[in-house]
């Protein structure tokens, strides 16, 4: 099946949303509540950042949500569309990611997960993240990694 990246525009926000819901969902029940990026105004990012999608044929299959900032990328959100989850798409969009810091000169990829996402910490360790800090948030703990990548 063809893959292709491409960068989201704002016509792409609602499918943004679908994608983030459909993939944070099954988080509600761990945790009590929806997870932030299920919050958040994806329209907004797009507009204000950067969001990439992932297609596999016609469906959108993944996407990272990233922000520049000093010395690095900020992941805001990996999401992948449950039909498509084990396939390696998360692995291939932080990659992505990563790509993009090193293209922008940048040295660092950060980003954050939830505290009881275990399965999250675990990828993110096996990608070669390391714990920062952890934080107070919004009724959990976020634990706050980061890689260096040039």
């Amino acid at each position: 099946m063809n893959e292709m990246i491409r960068l989201a525009t704002i016509d792409d926000a609602a499918a943004v949303t679908i994608l983030t819901w459909t993939a944070y969902s099954k988080w509600i029940p761990l945790i009590g509540r929806e997870p932030l990026p299920m919050k958040a105004d994806h329209a907004a990012h797009i507009r204000d950042h950067r969001a990439d999608l992932l297609f596999v044929g016609e469906d959108l299959a993944a996407l990272v949500e990233t922000i520049e900032r000093g010395d690095d990328v900020s992941i805001e959100n990996v999401a992948v569309d449950p039909s498509f989850q084990k396939r390696g798409y998360g692995r291939k969009m932080v990659a992505h990611a990563e790509q993009l810091a090193r293209e922008a000169g940048l040295i660092k990829v950060r980003l954050y997960t939830n505290q009881r996402f275990e399965e999250n910490l675990r990828l993110y360790a096996s990608l070669g993240y390391e714990i920062e800090r952890e934080e107070a948030l919004n009724g959990g703990v976020a634990i706050h990694m980061v890689k260096v990548v040039a």
